[in-house]
């Protein structure tokens, strides 16, 4: 196990010299499996991580959920779920926050990515909430916030890479992470009314709408509903597999964009570039990251934290908050992909061994994930944020999000509490 912590260790040095983390996580990686098996072995096996990365099938399921949000941003579904959501609840106190956060969960829905849900719903709705006298602190809080369901309400990028590295269904996982999302959206919500509990003057009440208004808006959001329930109710119905109701989602979406006339050539050729840079960049995190587990393998660590369990006669209870609590710290100065990659191989096999289910330690690991998100000094949402509206000082976001970071805490605690709420769907799925 010495060669793993030293590698590690080696890892996260280059990681905070601003090393690229595909580059640290390949290059120590490569170098361990050199260092314990010789340089052939080393290089047979990256060029084998390499090869069989960019030849697998499941993998295409990353750039067509990519492409898919690509297309529902640029259509501009993310303003008509805002005002959806805006037409029900903003005439209560704290009612625009909460709209904020409704409809971070739609968008998450057919977005996948907490970043581009949190940049999206900063230029939909902070307009509203700065007319209407909301302190910054809660409108950067909420939608910081809310721009985690991205990764927690399927389909998700996460869940996606965790599924390829664990070799667990995809389809389950995004089932798996259905509930939970709508417990996540109650509560940020509650987040919300705690805040303007404390300071009334935080959320004021907008104007109530009527129900005319109300079913307008309702209507407005259908394709919305109806691309979610394609994607997501055809993989949960076993019509077709996960790959293939990406396909179908960024097609769906391209369809809508294109309706709503969108996609001019120049949009179109942005959309498809910046899809494939995006692509581009996750490929190459997770091919270091691979290379990496190889030599993690290759190490006796798994093992080594098995028999140490076994030795003390730990509870797995015990077991399972320490690895979250390690999660959590990790993500106060780590961004969430680059963990998941660098502690799924070394835990999963702990947790599976522990008899616990692959497809409730997934969910948990997104939990933690939106915890880490919005947790100075680096929650990633926290500075897409602080970027976009740059009169609000780093001071004003950190205070805003931290009462949605122990409404985030007690999302995990019921997640761990209740493994039903993740299993319940998945154990119907017709796979």
């Amino acid at each position: 196990m010495t060669e793993a912590f030293i590698g590690l260790a080696a890892m996260l040095v280059l990681s905070f010299l601003r090393v690229p983390i595909a580059i640290a996580m390949g290059l120590i990686g490569f170098l361990g499996v050199w260092w314990m098996r010789g340089l052939n072995v080393s290089m047979a096996s990256a060029t084998t991580v390499v090869y069989e990365s960019g030849f697998q099938y499941a993998l295409s399921v990353v750039p067509l959920f990519i492409l898919m949000g690509n297309f529902v941003t640029r259509a501009g579904m993310s303003k008509e779920l805002y005002r959806a959501a805006y037409t029900f609840v903003g005439h209560l106190r704290g009612g625009l926050a909460m709209a904020t956060v409704i409809a971070c969960g739609g968008f998450g829905a057919i977005c996948g990515s907490s970043i581009a849900t949190s940049a999206t719903m900063t230029q939909v709705a902070y307009p509203s909430m700065r007319d209407h006298g909301y302190g910054d602190a809660l409108a950067a809080g909420s939608i910081a916030a809310g721009g985690t369901l991205g990764i927690l309400i399927p389909p998700s990028t996460i869940m996606v890479i965790y599924g390829i590295i664990t070799d667990t269904s995809i389809g389950k996982l995004f089932a798996a992470g259905v509930l939970p999302g709508l417990v996540a959206i109650v509560m940020l919500c509650l987040g919300v009314q705690y805040i303007v509990w404390r300071d009334p003057a935080a959320g004021p009440r907008a104007e109530r709408a009527g129900w005319p208004e109300r079913m307008s808006a309702f209507r407005d959001v259908w394709a919305v509903a109806a691309l979610f329930l394609v994607v997501i109710g055809g993989i949960y119905g076993g019509v077709f597999t996960t790959t293939e109701g990406a396909g179908i989602g960024a097609f769906g979406a391209f369809l809508f964009a294109l309706a709503r006339r969108a996609l001019q050539p120049r949009v179109l050729f942005s959309i498809l570039v910046d899809s494939a840079r995006t692509t581009a960049m996750l490929f190459m995190i997770l091919v270091g990251a691979l290379v990496f587990t190889n030599f993690l393998n290759y190490t006796t660590m798994p093992n080594d934290l098995k028999a140490l369990v076994l030795r003390y006669q730990l509870h797995p209870i015990w077991v399972m908050a320490a690895i979250c609590t390690i999660y959590v710290l990790l993500g106060t100065v780590m961004e969430e992909l680059s963990i998941v990659l660098l502690t799924v191989p070394v835990f999963f096999p702990l947790v599976v061994s522990l008899g616990y289910d692959p497809v409730w330690f997934g969910i948990i690991i997104v939990v933690v994930m939106q915890i880490g998100l919005i947790s100075p000094p680096v929650g990633l949402n926290m500075f897409v944020v602080k970027s976009m509206l740059p009169h609000i000082s780093t001071a004003t976001v950190f205070a805003g999000v931290l009462p949605f970071v122990f409404a985030e805490i007690g999302l995990l605690v019921i997640v761990v509490a209740f493994p039903w709420l993740s299993l319940v769907l998945p154990s119907m799925m017709k796979l």
